[in-house]
């Protein structure tokens, strides 16, 4: 199972959050490609072999989508293996900007597309042939959660998980089959401002 850890932290905030040497073994989202110093750190990692996913925003197609290219084409100057495409919609009418940003990254180099709409979502976004997270939100409602809607491999993003319930949130996840996500006793309202406070919550069993 890949560990996915959207990174939102400034670095100039928690410069010790972006040490090459702690997040190996990670795939890291980044944002910000119009700031030097995200520039820097996403280099740095690059160096090191750490694989880094650029942030986009699709806000559930509320942004217009000449807002949404140009912020994936921001990334085809960076050394970032692909692009995270946040806020996802899900309706099927919806589809079609998705597709198009999806095309932008693929024919920008950006290979890898993770779509987080962090909910189960229409069959049609299946055809994109993309990494889907089906599911993000707290310890409790992934608990609640039946599965309906997932498919193996899917991602999996579980914040507020308390630290002596880690081993079975884990295990759940991989239970669930899920191909890649995260773990973390961190919470609302800012569950990835930097590493999980226990390092092992970036190791789901699996």
């Amino acid at each position: 199972m890949t560990v996915l850890l959207p990174l939102y932290v400034h670095p100039a905030v928690a410069p010790a959050a972006w040490e090459p040497d702690r997040l190996r073994g990670t795939t890291v989202v980044v944002d910000g490609h119009d700031d030097p110093a995200y520039r820097r750190v996403t280099a740095r990692l690059a160096a090191a072999g750490v694989p880094v996913l650029g942030y986009v925003d699709l806000a559930r197609a509320t942004r217009p989508l000449a807002d949404v290219l140009d912020d994936v084409e921001g990334w085809t100057g960076h050394p970032v293996g692909g692009v995270f495409l946040d806020r996802a919609p899900t309706a099927p009418s919806a589809v079609g900007p998705v597709a198009l940003a999806v095309r932008a990254a693929r024919r920008g180099g950006l290979s890898e597309v993770v779509l987080n709409p962090g909910t189960p979502t229409d069959p049609l976004y299946r055809r994109l042939d993309v990494g889907i997270c089906t599911f993000e939100g707290g310890w409790p409602d992934y608990q609640r959660w039946t599965g309906a809607g997932g498919e193996l491999g899917d991602g999996h993003l579980v914040y507020s998980v308390p630290p002596a319930q880690l081993p079975a949130a884990r295990r759940l996840m991989t239970w669930r089959g899920a191909g890649f996500g995260l773990v973390t006793d961190r919470g609302l309202p800012h569950p990835y401002g930097g590493l999980p406070s226990r390092l092992d919550t970036l190791t789901p069993a699996g």
